[in-house]
């Protein structure tokens, strides 16, 4: 079968030429969505990777961008890899070969964190201090790796969030360690020789590793989408295949069939849930989606958003999410967890954003009932709350 990969890129960063080197000659066609990028610099730069462009004048968002890139695909096969992604030999092969049943929509790959990480432990028995119910060791003010401060960057089970503030006399910002367990810093490069150092002290090293982004997607309890395995170390633990409630869409694999079949991705969402809503939808459909660990794909993350550090990118998925559960969930849950995510105080615009959009996300899940060949209550009870831990 032909193969057809899209990209959608909004503006030219480093990563995107690694990225289309990735899958040219290993695909029949790379479809390049210029996505308002400046002065079409994405356009060029696509060009003299041999891959088609697709030139957008504006920027129209994520799923909208494919959308105009699935429009344009000639393939069989028809895969969405992130700009900031490179795909290892085989994603597409080991994908297609588990397309080839009739009842699967997509495959996901797995999604692996582009730079490596060192994981840093502290000797530290966790402690409560006051009123805090947090497992705590000590605080940290600096991490520095080569000379960089990545102390908001630090991830893992072994740290918690970045707060602010004064502390013991001392004002400014700092994380709490969870005592003994692991911290991963990331590093610059493959060669793990970057110095780290945490408070002035050259930090306590224990080895490199590489952390999962997704393998494979789920539906929580409270109608969150979320990435299988996130910041866990690729230590084989996610080498089986399995079905799973999604799968990303910076790296899924679907066919042309199944695109008619389930529908365009929710361009009104411009970022975020759209993977999600397509499917929900996929399964409402009576369709699966698949993980195939023999797919990997590598990905920097959040080149063009900022990542989950980004307000847009917060405000973005909270408006979504709660979109994505009118569109696909039973009603009487769709409308609980709405009336939840806005009683209080909610982000500033949410209230106004998901109001505004209520009434068309209304109508379009009457237009989508036409496509269903399952419940909704059945996937709900199905999916929701499954695989939520690892």
């Amino acid at each position: 079968m032909a193969t057809s990969v899209i990209v959608v890129s909004h503006r030219l960063h480093r990563w995107l030429p690694a990225c289309l080197a990735s899958v040219s000659g290993r695909c029949d066609e790379i479809v390049v969505v210029d996505n308002g990028s400046a002065a079409g610099e994405v356009g060029a730069t696509a060009r003299k990777s041999g891959a088609r462009v697709v030139r957008l004048p504006a920027n129209v968002g994520f799923p909208a961008g494919v959308n105009a890139g699935v429009a344009a695909a000639t393939g069989d096969v028809v895969a969405l890899l992130n700009d900031d992604a490179m795909a290892a030999p085989g994603w597409l092969e080991s994908a297609a070969s588990q397309l080839a049943q009739p009842d699967v929509a997509a495959v996901a790959p797995k999604l692996v964190f582009a730079v490596p990480f060192a994981e840093v432990r502290f000797d530290d028995e966790p402690r409560r201090i006051g009123a805090d119910v947090r497992p705590l060791g000590r605080a940290l003010r600096s991490a520095t790796v080569g000379g960089v401060e990545m102390l908001g960057r630090l991830v893992g089970p072994g740290v918690h969030y970045l707060e602010h503030g004064e502390l013991d006399g001392r004002t400014g910002p700092w994380r709490w360690t969870a005592g003994q367990a692991p911290i991963y810093v990331p590093l610059g490069g493959d060669d793990g020789d970057d110095d780290i150092v945490i408070d002035g002290q050259p930090a306590p090293v224990v080895g490199q590793v590489r952390l999962i982004n997704n393998a494979g997607s789920y539906l929580s309890s409270e109608g969150w989408g979320g990435d299988y395995g996130y910041l866990s170390p690729d230590d084989g633990r996610f080498d089986q295949p399995a079905e799973r409630f999604g799968a990303c869409g910076g790296a899924m694999v679907t066919t042309a069939e199944m695109l008619a079949r389930v529908g365009p991705f929710a361009g009104s969402f411009f970022a975020y849930y759209e993977d999600v809503d397509w499917c929900w939808r996929a399964r409402l459909a009576g369709l699966r989606v698949l993980y195939e660990p023999a797919g990997v794909v590598h990905h920097v993350g959040g080149v063009t958003s900022g990542g989950p550090l980004s307000v847009s990118v917060r405000d973005l998925a909270a408006r979504n999410r709660l979109l994505c559960l009118v569109r696909n969930a039973p009603m009487g849950v769709a409308a609980a967890l709405l009336r939840r995510a806005l009683a209080g105080t909610p982000p500033a615009g949410l209230r106004r954003a998901v109001a505004f959009r209520l009434p068309t996300v209304v109508a379009g899940r009457a237009r989508l009932a036409g496509r269903r060949r399952r419940r909704c209550a059945d996937v709900w009870d199905r999916w929701s709350g499954v695989d939520e831990t690892w």
